[in-house]
């Protein structure tokens, strides 16, 4: 009888044992995935100011350009009258 008690209580250290370990592994694997998940946010972050840079680099040129384009179309409608 000792021996039935002492195997279901083996099999309740080894259940529990594993139980563990499966939950160390999810929660290591977990950490790992909200690493990456976090490094490939900072990645995006930074490529999006890039964009941003670019587009306002790109906006005050496309505005200096139709300013100076304004005044050559004043200049000539000047010249017209």
């Amino acid at each position: 009888m000792i021996e039935i008690y002492a195997a279901i209580l083996g099999a309740s250290i080894g259940i529990a044992g594993m139980s563990v370990s499966g939950f160390t592994k999810r929660t290591s694997e977990s950490r790992e995935a909200v690493i990456r998940l976090t490094a490939a946010v900072e990645s995006i972050a930074g490529k999006l100011e890039e964009l941003h840079q670019d587009m306002k680099a790109d906006r005050k040129e496309i505005y200096t350009r139709l300013n100076q384009h304004g005044e050559r179309i004043t200049v000539l409608e000047n010249k017209q009258r």
